[in-house]
């Protein structure tokens, strides 16, 4: 297998799951980059441990190199093999959430992955994913697999095997199809400090149900990395310990701007958002809850779920985000939601894909 560019990416389609799971594992345990679905978003993975491997991972994704992995595995037991140690929080949190989309940053365990997964750091980001295929391919390989989503880096997150092949087609080894991903939105990461559990990214495990599984034991707490558009807290000169907080993430390729505040006076503040951008030549696209898909005019109005059921807008958001780049969009103006539960996660997301132009009325 040639280890430096792929020139052809071979794709497993779903109808042939079973074969494109032994195939794609062979592929990893030959030093391949090969991209899986998971139940928040498709992952790039390759062997954690080789370093070669990992630089194919970054070069693909056109990723910066102080941007830590977060490292697969099939079960919870095979953690240790990374991770230099697991506090009674960390325990709990594995096995409420495992499988599932939460990854907890470790102690790392001296020389158990290559350095540019942990960006040179003392710590080593790890999770189980909850998609059943993703643990079959992960067991089957035989390797830690360290795997960041598999989309260019800045693009949308990927939650379909066409979104890979968009961005990805002939720069890594293979696309095994899935369907459409679950959850829509990364992972929940989060860091145990003393008797605090730090969210360093919201995710598809809300803070109320970390709160909840560790009960008395801790205190769940935001951080700095997690606030802001795009992590602007972290030193410059600082490699971050969770994925999604330090560089722009999530972009379309339009100007983005999301409009936040009470429901009631949205819709007026989103089609004069829209309204003013048509008047200076832009084509628009309005991204909001069904709810108000019929109050709005624009070039495109793109229904991403319902407002009291921030799931569907986290499963849909990053496939609109691509739906406007499909449709040559140079302006989108998108709808806030309420920050509970997935909200919160959602909005992150949402910030980020705006580079932190908000617009409250």
């Amino acid at each position: 297998m040639e280890h430096q560019m792929a020139q052809h990416t071979t794709y497993w389609p779903a109808e042939r799951m079973r074969t494109g799971i032994q195939e794609a594992a062979a592929a990893l345990a030959a030093g391949g980059v090969v991209a899986f679905p998971t139940e928040t978003v498709y992952g790039l993975g390759g062997d954690a441990r080789s370093t070669e491997t990992v630089k194919r991972i970054f070069a693909a994704k056109g990723r910066p190199s102080d941007n830590p992995l977060i490292v697969h595995f099939a079960r919870a037991e095979d953690v240790e093999s990374v991770a230099a140690r697991v506090n009674e929080i960390e325990r709990k949190l594995m096995e409420a959430f495992w499988p599932g989309p939460l990854t907890l940053v470790l102690p790392a365990k001296e020389g158990a992955v290559s350095p540019l997964v942990t960006a040179g750091l003392d710590t080593v980001a790890v999770r189980v994913p909850e998609h059943e295929a993703a643990r079959e391919l992960i067991g089957l390989s035989g390797c830690p697999i360290a795997a960041p989503s598999a989309n260019r880096s800045g693009r949308p997150s990927p939650t379909r095997a066409s979104h890979v092949l968009e961005d990805l087609d002939g720069r890594i080894d293979g696309v095994l199809d899935g369907g459409e991903t679950g959850v829509g939105l990364e992972s929940t990461v989060v860091r145990v400090i003393g008797r605090e559990v730090h969210v360093l990214r919201p995710g598809g495990v809300t803070r109320e149900q970390l709160q909840a599984a560790v009960g008395s034991l801790a205190e769940v707490a935001g951080t700095p990395e997690a606030e802001g558009a795009s992590g602007a807290n972290a030193a410059a000169d600082e490699a971050p310990r969770s994925p999604g907080v330090k560089y722009a993430h999530y972009a379309p390729q339009g100007e983005m701007v999301l409009a936040t505040g009470p429901e009631e006076r949205l819709p007026a503040a989103v089609q004069r958002l829209a309204d003013e951008a048509s008047a200076r030549g832009r084509k628009v696209a309005i991204i909001c809850c069904t709810e108000h898909v019929a109050s709005y005019k624009a070039d495109a109005v793109l229904d991403c779920g319902s407002r009291d059921e921030p799931e569907q807008a986290a499963r849909a958001l990053y496939a609109l985000l691509r739906e406007c780049d499909a449709r040559g969009v140079d302006y989108i103006v998108a709808e806030g939601y309420p920050e509970e539960g997935i909200g919160a996660a959602l909005m992150n997301r949402l910030r980020k894909a705006a580079g932190g132009r908000e617009s409250r009325v």
